[in-house]
């Protein structure tokens, strides 16, 4: 558990996009992911196409492709094991695909705007990172922006050398926001590579539950689905962030604010 002193010694706040503070249920890379193995004549699960989330794109196809299951599969339907060329070939389609979709799956997370307007009163710095690359971005922000989120900077996974876990997209924002040491950063984030990188750079992470990939549903199915059974997955996922080593776990970003007033 990180060690905090009070609410003044938290400089800034590093936050992941979908899942996080848009794109409710984190839904947008899933349904790409799914529609390029298809195209294969390769059906994967729900599941394993949201295990690898929060990774680089590139990362995210190689990682599913990776999996047993999957490389039998692509063997048996395909002729011959899968290589690198045929993760670049379905990364170079996913880019498009993912862009032509990403004005349906941006919605700003309600609450994100208001815990952002409260956190920037406490002096707060507002930063960003995504497994999106520039490109993609370019869809995403300005749509953020018109319903209220926009951050101070945001660091894509094509601006560093690697993705998730490693903490370089978390290093990299901390130093365009000129905010040290790493301690004095919270990384909020709704994946286990997210919550991973966070611990791997010295942040103090956030576990987003409620939101985020892990549950995967949109706020309109989240609401439909108030159930026992509901909860009980909730309380699975919050206890799968708990193993990893998230300090904390919030349901959404709109209670993010009141949890750094509380530090």
């Amino acid at each position: 558990m990180a060690v905090i002193t009070g609410g003044s010694s938290i400089k800034a706040v590093l936050l992941d996009w979908a899942g996080t503070t848009i794109d409710h249920g984190s839904r947008a890379p899933v349904m790409v992911i799914l529609e390029i193995f298809r195209r294969r004549g390769i059906n994967i699960t729900v599941d394993e196409a949201r295990g690898p989330m929060g990774k680089a794109k590139r990362q995210h196809i190689a990682a599913i492709i990776a999996l047993p299951r999957i490389r039998a599969l692509w063997t048996e339907r395909i002729g011959r094991v899968p290589s690198d060329f045929d993760v670049q070939s379905m990364y170079e389609e996913f880019l498009p695909l993912q862009k032509q979709l990403l004005a349906d799956y941006s919605d700003v997370i309600p609450g994100v705007p208001e815990a952002i307007d409260t956190l920037r009163a406490m002096g707060v710095k507002i930063g960003s990172t995504t497994g999106y690359t520039r490109e993609l971005m370019k869809v995403v922000a300005p749509l953020a922006a018109a319903a209220g989120y926009s951050p101070d900077i945001t660091v894509c996974a094509d601006d560093v050398p690697d993705g998730r876990p490693a903490p370089w997209m978390n290093f990299l924002a901390a130093q365009q926001l000129g905010v040290y040491p790493m301690s004095s950063i919270v990384v909020v984030d709704d994946t286990p590579v997210g919550i991973e990188a966070g611990l791997n750079a010295g942040a103090i992470t956030v576990a987003v539950s409620r939101t985020g990939n892990a549950l995967g549903l949109s706020l309109a199915e989240y609401t439909a689905q108030q159930s026992d059974q509901l909860q009980d997955r909730l309380r699975k996922v919050e206890d799968e962030f708990h193993e990893l080593g998230a300090h904390y776990i919030i349901p959404s970003v709109s209670a993010l604010a009141h949890l750094i007033q509380h530090f």
